[in-house]
């Protein structure tokens, strides 16, 4: 019995072969074989059009031999000519608001179903999706901070040291970054603990001249004050 791939993975080679990409390309992507690709496409190719005779069904099949024919691809259209055609153009403004929340395909359509009652399958939605997204401008937030009012602050992994007895020391990177200007302000330092933490963000604010209202910090354990308990 031949190995059945992820639903995933059979899905991104149905979604990209209806973006026109050769077998031999979806392969490479995916990390799959040219044949198997060729094999997922004619079953999905089969069991979602039914075939009018011997010539129509012949047209439907990926080819199978060792030769990546491109005159077996269907005419391509403009990308916005695709989407005006879909079964999904009524709801065209209602899914460009689900879009710009951040959800998916599967969700969207989902959705579609509850919400208007749609009649269109999952893959018509995907297919739409991925089609405006090629026609419309990606939203663009942008984050304003005013001068001195917040920093960034994390550490990172740094490159080993060898230290004065030949013995290599692991580094760590102390690394603050102001959210106004960009501007940062690195220190490599042998432990990420409290002491080296404090020391240099004085460091830090020393190089900068002056410090900030707010510290962003990013899951940082020698951040965290941890009261004693008293006996």
């Amino acid at each position: 019995m031949p190995y059945r791939l992820k639903m995933s993975k059979i899905q991104s080679i149905i979604a990209l072969r209806q973006q026109g990409w050769t077998f031999s390309r979806i392969a490479r992507e995916l990390g799959v074989h040219r044949q198997t690709v060729a094999r997922y496409v004619r079953d999905h190719s089969e069991s979602t059009q039914a075939p009018t005779g011997s010539e129509g069904s012949e047209s439907t099949k990926a080819p199978t031999g060792s030769v990546d024919s491109e005159s077996t691809q269907a005419p391509r259209s403009s990308a916005s000519d695709d989407v005006g055609r879909s079964d999904c153009e009524p709801l065209r403004e209602v899914i460009e608001k689900k879009l710009d929340l951040g959800l998916h395909a599967r969700r969207i359509h989902q959705d579609l179903v509850e919400e208007h009652g749609f009649g269109g399958s999952y893959w018509s939605v995907m297919r739409f999706v991925r089609r405006l997204g090629n026609v419309r401008e990606l939203p663009f937030r942008r984050l304003e901070c005013e001068a001195g009012e917040e920093a960034q602050v994390d550490f990172g992994s740094g490159a080993p040291v060898v230290a004065g007895d030949g013995r290599r020391r692991k580094a760590h990177v102390f690394r603050i970054v102001l959210s106004h200007s960009r501007k940062g302000y690195s220190e490599a330092v042998f432990g990420q603990n409290a002491e080296n933490f404090i020391r240099c963000l004085e460091d830090a604010f020393h190089h900068f001249g002056g410090s900030v209202k707010t510290l962003v910090i990013d899951n940082l354990r020698a951040a965290v004050w941890t009261p004693r308990s008293s006996c």
